[in-house]
């Protein structure tokens, strides 16, 4: 091998990474304290195959085979491999062939995520449609599969994410009888807490087949049918009138190109008064691209908008910037609480699939991970309205308006329900292993 060893050589600095190459050679890089990492290259072929785009050929080796991961801090996972990488990443970027390759990219980039109606639905269902009982093993009880929060940062799983939704509801100041919009809602964790915490009536709209099933199915099983309905339509096809819309991890699919379209439909789906919370994946880099293993095997169209991306549709769509919270490591947390989950259960996902799909996804959450706690990946909530004042001119409602939502989760059960609910829509009589919501104050 020449061609990796030479580029490692380089990028490598912090930490330790032992390869060991397919004729038998040794080669250690680092010097300088961080992670101790060993992998293999069984191919020698991939010495110049990497060259031609090092992101993508490094996560297809990793699917394949073909680079194994064999000592590490976890003990050789993906997690191991990536750490490395993304503490030594501005070297790697630095590389002539990463540069030639991102620039080429970014130059098409909105070729790449030119979402129109049915390719959306496709782009939707590479994805989420992988099927319910594969996300069931590993997210949480109620199936949240967004950033959670995690404000003291030693909340479980299922506690972080039931604090965001509580978050939410309360940053909304959701009241019974309004009319609420949940633009991209899952598998209805975030309806079902709105419709049975706050009153509210709720709309969630989904591409997903198989979220749809089962939201129906948690709603009928809640007895929250009558108002909390959801629904097979793209966002840009919704009709009416609403007081709250909220989009949690939707702005991601959304694509570049249709920044613009997305934040009119929000401003004209709203009430006059109405309010707005969009959560969203973003960045404190400047606008940039999707990488190429995300955009191949994961998230095909997809793309998280930086900030001023997201702020110059927003002023042109007319609306108020009301308020902005930035959640930095809060993501980086939910990915390693997912990732622990996940590969407890990896043997039953190489049964459901094969071991290069688990593969790929153990290498897309590390992926994800990284991102988040080393790069420039962040979280943002924006609260937009038609009108300036349509929210205090302070923040100080969030925490009292929590402490009543959290006080009525008690009162109402609501979150035991819902958790009953979801066991019944998955056809299950108890909860699975480690999940189960619980109530937090």
């Amino acid at each position: 091998m020449y061609l990796l060893p030479k580029v490692l050589s380089k990028a490598i600095r912090k930490g330790r990474l032992t390869l060991h190459g397919p004729g038998g050679e040794t080669h250690v890089f680092g010097a300088e304290p961080g992670p101790e990492v060993t992998i293999r290259v069984h191919d020698a072929s991939f010495d110049w195959k990497i060259a031609l785009n090092p992101e993508l050929r490094a996560a297809e080796a990793f699917m394949d085979g073909v680079l194994t991961v064999e000592d590490g801090p976890e003990g050789g996972s993906a997690w191991d491999l990536l750490e490395i990488f993304f503490l030594n990443k501005r070297e790697f970027d630095l590389s002539p062939g990463q540069i030639a390759i991102k620039a080429w990219e970014k130059a098409i980039r909105r070729a790449l995520q030119h979402n129109r109606l049915a390719q959306s639905r496709r782009n939707v269902a590479h994805h989420y449609d992988l099927g319910n009982d594969f996300y069931r093993k590993w997210l949480c009880g109620d199936m949240q599969y967004s950033c959670a929060y995690y404000p003291s940062g030693d909340e479980t799983l299922e506690e972080a994410q039931l604090l965001k939704k509580r978050h939410i509801a309360a940053k909304l100041r959701v009241e019974p009888g309004m009319k609420v919009l949940d633009i991209g809602c899952g598998w209805g964790g975030l309806g079902l807490y709105l419709a049975a915490v706050t009153g509210a009536e709720v709309t969630g709209v989904t591409l997903s087949t198989e979220q749809l099933a089962i939201a129906r199915a948690r709603a009928e099983a809640a007895g929250l049918s009558d108002r909390c309905r959801f629904e097979l339509i793209d966002y840009r096809e919704v009709e009416g009138s609403f007081d709250r819309v909220v989009s949690v991890g939707m702005l991601e699919h959304v694509g570049v190109g249709h920044l613009q379209e997305y934040f009119l439909k929000v401003r004209d789906r709203l009430a006059p008064e109405g309010l707005a919370l969009i959560h969203s994946i973003s960045t404190k880099a400047p606008p940039g691209i999707t990488g190429p293993f995300l955009r191949k095997y994961i998230f095909p169209g997809g793309y998280a908008p930086s900030g001023s991306e997201a702020m110059l549709a927003v002023e042109r769509s007319g609306l108020w910037m009301l308020d902005t919270e930035v959640w930095r490591v809060h993501y980086a947390t939910t990915l390693r609480d997912w990732r622990m989950r996940f590969q407890a259960v990896r043997p039953e996902v190489e049964a459901m699939y094969d071991e290069r799909f688990a593969r790929m996804f153990e290498f897309y959450l590390a992926a994800c991970d990284g991102a988040f706690r080393y790069g420039s990946s962040n979280v943002m909530q924006w609260m937009l309205g038609r009108e300036r004042d349509a929210a205090p001119l302070h923040r100080n409602w969030i925490a009292p308006r929590s402490a009543r939502l959290a006080a009525r989760e008690a009162e109402t059960d609501a979150v035991a329900r819902i958790e009953a609910a979801t066991r019944a829509a998955f056809g299950e009589a108890e909860a699975p292993g480690g999940a189960g919501l619980r109530v937090v104050s």
